[in-house]
């Protein structure tokens, strides 16, 4: 009678998270005007006239704003776009792309 060979294969578990959202933040300079910066919000993060015309008066006040959360690659992709877009016009204006603190997956690797 053959012996009859068993093998016992051991599944790892892996845990699917939501991927690491960025914030994509734009700063206050004193040369970039109010009107471009609307523009901006509208065109390239596409907010509506009167969302574009809030976030814009709190960089005034405030010195810098939150305008939108994404992926990482969104992120970049419309912080580079809005930033090609003020110097083609001569505009310093700045953004920057931060992880967000309330990113589900904050301090998991």
């Amino acid at each position: 009678m053959a012996k009859e060979q068993t093998q016992t294969r051991e599944r790892q578990r892996q845990k699917l998270r939501e991927p690491r959202r960025y914030k994509v933040i734009i700063y206050n300079d004193d040369f970039t005007t109010m009107e471009f910066v609307v523009m901006i919000l509208q065109q390239v993060f596409l907010k509506s006239e009167e969302e574009a015309q809030a976030l814009m008066l709190k960089v005034h006040h405030s010195d810098k704003a939150v305008v939108g959360i994404y992926s990482y690659d969104i992120a970049v992709s419309k912080a580079s776009k809005a930033t090609a877009m003020a110097r083609e016009q001569g505009y310093p204006l700045r953004l920057t792309v931060e992880p967000d603190d309330d990113s589900p997956n904050e301090g998991q690797s």
